[in-house]
């Protein structure tokens, strides 16, 4: 119930505001594309635009970026008359699943509870790509230990997830 509320209200009261500077160049790099591409017969590169108004390449792409209208990702891209496909459909993001945002706050949760020593030797092994020998000479106990410390820390961390 909040959450919908929380997205009505952005939605309705979007407050962001174009600068009116960047808005200027938005409009000037507009009619100088429509301006270019009359004089070259093909669309012009953001170079030939930039270059025209005497603005940087950077400046030209955020200026009309920043003046492009907002869409809504349930903004049908196919529609027929069983079904429809929304632009939420089409976007994907396979490192960034439910499930690995779920494992990457389980696995933080379960080092957090590690001892501190056992957290120091999992980052330098896992984190700085040491080896166990390098730890041991690094932290002043021997490659055995290590081991044993690390091996240990990674079942209590297995345990808890």
């Amino acid at each position: 119930m909040i959450l919908g509320e929380m997205r009505r209200y952005v939605r309705d009261n979007n407050s962001v505001r174009v600068p009116r500077s960047l808005r200027d160049l938005a409009y000037k790099a507009l009619q100088v594309k429509e301006k270019l591409a009359f004089l070259l017969g093909r669309e012009p590169t953001v170079e030939e635009i930039a270059k025209e108004t005497g603005a940087e390449k950077e400046e030209i792409i955020n200026a009309l970026d920043a003046i492009t209208e907002p869409i809504s990702l349930y903004e049908p891209v196919y529609s027929d008359t069983s079904d429809s496909v929304y632009i939420l459909d089409q976007i994907k993001d396979s490192v960034n699943t439910d499930d690995s945002w779920v494992n990457t706050i389980a696995l933080s949760q379960a080092i957090d509870k590690l001892e501190q020593r056992e957290k120091r030797i999992l980052a330098m092994r896992f984190f700085r790509g040491k080896t166990q020998t390098e730890v041991a000479d690094e932290i002043g106990i021997s490659q055995a230990q290590v081991s044993r410390i690390e091996k240990n820390a990674l079942t209590k961390v297995r345990n808890r997830l």
